[in-house]
């Protein structure tokens, strides 16, 4: 198989199987690869013959054709994935990478609620209301789970176990995960299953557990209105609300209160500890500040 196109096809096969990733990364990786086998056949030069020397050259044309740092990055871990597959069908005896190194992106800490603005999120929704109910139950699950808002509006009723107190999230690249949740969420959940969700239903039937005004499907799009809706009468800045920003709290709360790393990672449906450990750095950002804040010497 010497085809630059049979090749690709190969490991972005290789790597659905193998990794699960999302949609958008494979096509992302895709496209990487193949703007680089195309740098090489301008070149004359075979996919399976680059050198190191193709490598950072290809990469240098990148950074001079004013690519940010964050695509030049992505462009050579694709590359490197592409190599270490190769390596390892043995169709090359050394990946042109392995000296060439990924410049450390300065990550911005993600923003959070502390734990008395999540409580007037959680509060702001109108409950007398079955709409209001809902948006309220949503809100909880979301805070008690961590999950993604596209794993939110994907559930389905039998995703959910109110007795055992856990649901079923499908993440990224549809890797299936059990979560738990608390005894609050189970409540709301159970308030809006028992009486808002037939009311808002009307008869009609929808295998989502979470439904819009219209019977149909929660969107990802409709939650992120109800959101922004809730923040602005629980009086939190409206450009603080961000798709992520219940999950971030999720995770810095739980660390906060003391939950091991892997188990958080694991709830978070995170392939890599490393994504994890940002949390990690927010809260020692936040212990330093309390320190500075409250120590006779800080």
């Amino acid at each position: 198989m010497e085809n630059s196109g049979d090749l690709l096809s190969e490991f972005l096969d290789y790597i659905v199987v193998e990794r699960g990733l999302s949609t958008n990364t494979l096509l992302s990786y895709g496209r990487d690869i193949s703007r680089f086998s195309a740098a090489l056949d301008k070149r004359g030069v075979p996919l399976l013959q680059a050198s190191p020397a193709d490598i950072t050259g290809y990469l240098e044309d990148l950074k001079r054709s004013g690519n940010a740092v964050r695509s030049y990055t992505r462009a050579l871990i694709a590359i490197r994935g592409f190599y270490k597959y190769q390596l390892k069908k043995g169709r090359v005896k050394s990946s042109p990478c392995s000296n060439v190194d990924i410049p450390r992106l300065a990550r911005r800490l993600p923003d959070f609620l502390k734990i008395d603005e999540v409580e007037r999120l959680l509060n702001a929704p109108d409950t007398e209301t079955p709409l209001g109910l809902r948006d309220r139950a949503m809100i909880e699950v979301l805070y008690a789970t961590g999950l993604r808002v596209s794993e939110l509006t994907g559930l389905k009723l039998n995703d959910l176990n109110l007795q055992a107190g856990y649901l079923t999230a499908f993440g990224k690249g549809s890797k299936e995960r059990l979560v738990p949740f608390g005894e609050a969420a189970m409540h709301w959940l159970r308030l809006y299953l028992e009486g808002s969700r037939p009311a808002i239903l009307k008869k009609r039937t929808n295998k989502h557990l979470f439904v819009t005004a219209r019977g149909t499907k929660m969107t990802r799009q409709n939650f992120w209105v109800i959101i922004k809706t809730a923040a602005l009468r629980a009086g939190i800045e409206r450009k603080r609300i961000k798709p992520h920003i219940i999950r971030h709290s999720f995770a810095t709360h739980l660390l906060e209160g003391g939950a091991d790393l892997r188990l958080v990672q694991e709830m978070l449906g995170h392939a890599d500890i490393s994504t994890t450990q940002i949390y990690t750095h927010i809260t020692n950002e936040r212990l330093k500040s309390l320190h500075k804040k409250n120590h006779p010497r800080g």
